[in-house]
Parts: structure tokens; C-alpha cells; sequence
């Protein structure tokens, strides 16, 4: 039916065009969107995704047309947890997929699936939260400071350092979840952890858990299964995306004590991942999707996030995410709650357009580079030169750009939404403990970790 559609537009545009059309000289982005499309490729397409409200560019762009405007029929399919979604794109049975960021990057430099792995765009920012149940969060309260009768934001997990410290004088296991390996919930737990003093474990050649040294044991659970498994007592507090924290909320078993726009302001998330065999046999395809991601995500962003009351109706659909509106509008409506009744304003907690959201810096690729050797999974001391070029192995701006310069020519996007940079963000402190990052400096970045590997070989 979508390929009768386009082919009956097409038709319609070569009639009004010999009939020599309307001489109203309006080039508004509505009258540009029947313009026929560059041929692709590959017009027939199968993405994944897993079932988070952070996948919404994916089905906002099949929902609104966005894909079939350049000349795509894509059917979106759920996948049960992000290894199979990885190992189903390499092995070529997807085309793409919504991706961790650091999914591309672990593929490429080989820790767990080995395999060339490439983004042209970024989903989104932020949009994860660290939540514990309600018996870690009664000990955590009694020590945090309050402000008007509420526990005062951003809490440190300096927090949860004394139960920590008690369950492993008393040799108990402390057991925490993320979503996968190379996520960046993982790194992102770490980094909070660490901030407040607890070690969480390290990765070696010879043991791949993470839990090497570690005060905590942080193993893999999938995202809609997190609340459920906390709920058993199998683990006693988590990271993950949305809307998974406000379903502990909702069901009264746990309390979301953080969320990473307050870890790392405005931190990449998501990404759109391919293959480079994708990416290299199937360019028109790859510029096609991107642009579409762009649309979408610049429509999810867009008159102060009017459009987000729709995008929950679309998400809360079975095939998408399947939450509940209440619990998914929650989180990206520009709210947030916390402890039950303790709802926050948090526009930014999910970012699609805003800040540059969908272009892949180089600087971003490179510092979850620098976490990976932080906790060793990258197992050998690097150099600057390698985590940048490294970068530009896995991070494609060149098809973002052609992508966003044809969205301007369209009338879809302003020449001001295109960033003026060389790939990288300006330094930045805006970390829960303050350190400096800068992405052309990784191995200074690296160094000034109190916990975690150091390296000290020569920057070049």
C-alpha cells in the first residue's frame, strides 16, 4: 500500500506538470515534501530497536511519512535484547538499527562482537536514570541532605558508599544492572559509582565480567526486564533508559535517585548504527535514512515539545515501546519523578534536536574510547592519535552533513541548525565531579581519575 501511495504521487506530480501545475511560487518545506527523491539503493528496509522511549526518532520518521518522503518503506522490528539486535545487523538480517553508543564503538575495536560498525547520526541526548529499591533507597536517604523536605539534586552515590561498604564487610554481594556491556548506562553507572568513592570492578583478558577489584558485581539484565528483576532481589538497583525507571515509580518497588543529564549535561545516548558494508554499498540509502532521523528527531524537539503528547500516544503502541501513556509521558513530557510525588521539572531529560543532538561528534565517540580503557576493555595503553582516529573510523559527520545541507535546500532545516565545528565539542566540566573533558586531549582526561586505569605514555 506505501509503494502504491508513492508511485500514485508520482503520477500525480508528472500530470499536474504537464498541465504546466500552479504558478504560486510558495517553496515551503509542506509543498517540497512530494518532490520525488534521489533513487536509493536499497528502498526496502528492515531497522531494529529495543522497546525505549529513546527509539522514538525511529518510529516518529515511519510514522509521520518522513522515511517514504525519501523514498523508503521500512518496517521497524523489535528485538529482545541488544546482543541479538547487534548480531542481527552484522549479520546483515537488519539493515540498521537504534543503537547504544557505544555499540559501534565496541564492535569496531573488537570487545565482545568484532565487527565494523558506523553512525551517521545521533538519536538523542540524555534519557537514563539510576534507580535502587525501595529497602537501598530507605539507607540511602537517612544520609543525604534535604532542601524544603526533599532530598536535594544531584545526589552523590558518596550516598550509597557506607551500605555498599557494610554488605562487603558482612560478604555479601551488592548486585546492580545494566543493559549491556558497552552501554552507556554501564558507563554512565561507573562513572557515578566511582565519582562517590565506590570502585565498580574492572574487565581484564583474562575475565570479561567487569568485577575484577570491584566493591559491587554489575552483571547484564535487558531494559523491560530491570524493574521485575529488582523486584525479585536479584539486584538492588539499576541503570537504564526510559520508561523502565518510572515503571519502578509506578509500581511503588523502587526510586530513581539520578538520571544521567545530571552524570554528564547533554551526553550522547542512542545512536543509528549500520554496517560500514551497509554504509559503503548503499550511500544515497545511508544520506536517506539519515535525513529522515533528522526530521524526525527535529519534530519530537520542536515548538517547545508540543508534539510530545502525540509521540507518547505513537510510542505507547505494542509495537513500539507498550508502556502505559502515563508512564512513558512521564519522562518525555519535560517532567520527572523521583521518589513517588516528587516530580521535577526536567525538560532536558530527553533530547532529540535541541544542542546539536543528531550530529555525531568525533569528541563523543572518543570518550566512551576513554571509559572503555578506564575500565579495561580496552586492554593496552593508546595514544591521542589513536582514540581520534579511531573515532573517525566509527563516526560519519561527512553523511550527517550532506544529509542536513539537502534539509536545508529543502526548507526542512535553517542553515543555523548545521554546527559549525571540526568535530568536536569545546572542553567541558559539566560532569557530577567536575573534571574537565576534553576530546583532543583523551590521556589527560584519562589521568585525572582517582579510580580507574591510568596510562602515561607519550600523546602521540
Amino acid at each position: 500500500m506505501q509503494k502504491l501511495t508513492y508511485i500514485l504521487g508520482i503520477l500525480a506530480l508528472t500530470t499536474l506538470g504537464s498541465c504546466g501545475g500552479s504558478s504560486n511560487s510558495d517553496t515551503s518545506a509542506a509543498a517540497t515534501s512530494t518532490e520525488v527523491p534521489e533513487a536509493v539503493e536499497k528502498p526496502e528496509l528492515k531497522l531494529g530497536f529495543i522497546k525505549l522511549t529513546d527509539m522514538a526518532p525511529l518510529a516518529i520518521a515511519k510514522e509521520k511519512g518522513f522515511f517514504e518522503d525519501e523514498g523508503l518503506y521500512v518496517t521497524l522490528e523489535a528485538q529482545a535484547n541488544w546482543k541479538i539486535l547487534l548480531d542481527r545487523v552484522v549479520a546483515g538480517e537488519l539493515d540498521g538499527a537504534h543503537m547504544l553508543a557505544g555499540q559501534p564503538i565496541g564492535a569496531s575495536i573488537g570487545f565482545g562482537t568484532s565487527a565494523e560498525v558506523v553512525t551517521p547520526v545521533s538519536l538523542d541526548l540524555n534519557g537514563n536514570g539510576i534507580t535502587v529499591s525501595n529497602e537501598i533507597w530507605k539507607q540511602m536517604k537517612a544520609n543525604l541532605p534535604m532542601d524544603g523536605g526533599k532530598p536535594k539534586h544531584p545526589i552523590s552515590a558518596t550516598a550509597l558508599k557506607p551500605i555498599v561498604d557494610a554488605y562487603k564487610n558482612g560478604g555479601k554481594a551488592f548486585n546492580l544492572g545494566v543493559v549491556f556491556p558497552v552501554s552507556t548506562h554501564n558507563y554512565e553507572f561507573r562513572y557515578w559509582l566511582a565519582a562517590g568513592g565506590i570502585h565498580p570492578g574492572y574487565y581484564t583478558k583474562d575475565n570479561i565480567t567487569g568485577t575484577v577489584d570491584g566493591d559491587v558485581i554489575i552483571s547484564v539484565t535487558p531494559p523491560p526486564q530491570m524493574p521485575a528483576t529488582m523486584e525479585a532481589g536479584t539486584i538492588m538497583g539499576y541503570c537504564v533508559g526510559e520508561p523502565w525507571n518510572q515503571q519502578a515509580v509506578f509500581k511503588g518497588i523502587g526510586v530513581p535517585v539520578i538520571t544521567d543529564l545530571e552524570i554528564w549535561k547533554n551526553n550522547p545516548e542512542k545512536v543509528f548504527g549500520v554496517t560500514k558494508s551497509f554504509a559503503d554499498t548503499n550511500p544515497k540509502t545511508l544520506v536517506a535514512l539519515t535525513k529522515a532521523i533528522i526530521r524526525a528527531c527535529k519534530w519530537l524537539d520542536e515548538k517547545d515539545g508540543a508534539n510530545r503528547a502525540e509521540a507518547v500516544k505513537i510510542l505507547s503502541k505494542s509495537e513500539y515501546v507498550g508502556a502505559d501513556e502515563a508512564i512513558i509521558a512521564n519522562s518525555m513530557t519535560g517532567t520527572f519523578e523521583y521518589e513517588k510525588g516528587d516530580k521535577r521539572k526536567l525538560p532536558d531529560f530527553n533530547v532529540f534536536f535541541r544542542y546539536n543532538a543528531t550530529y555525531p561528534f568525533y569528541s563523543d565517540c572518543v570518550w566512551y574510547l576513554t571509559q572503555m580503557r578506564r575500565w579495561g576493555q580496552i586492554t593496552e595503553p593508546k595514544t591521542n592519535d589513536w582514540y581520534m582516529a579511531t573515532a573517525k573510523k566509527i563516526y560519519l559527520p561527512e553523511v550527517w552533513k550532506k544529509a542536513a545541507e539537502q534539509l536545508v535546500a529543502e526548507g526542512y532545516l535553517s542553515a543555523a541548525d548545521l554546527p559549525d565545528t571540526d568535530g568536536y565539542k569545546a572542553p567541558t566540566k559539566d560532569f557530577i565531579d567536575g573534571i574537565e573533558y576534553d576530546g583532543k586531549n583523551p590521556l589527560t582526561y584519562l589521568n585525572k581519575m582517582k579510580i580507574g586505569i591510568k596510562d602515561q605514555t607519550a600523546s602521540k
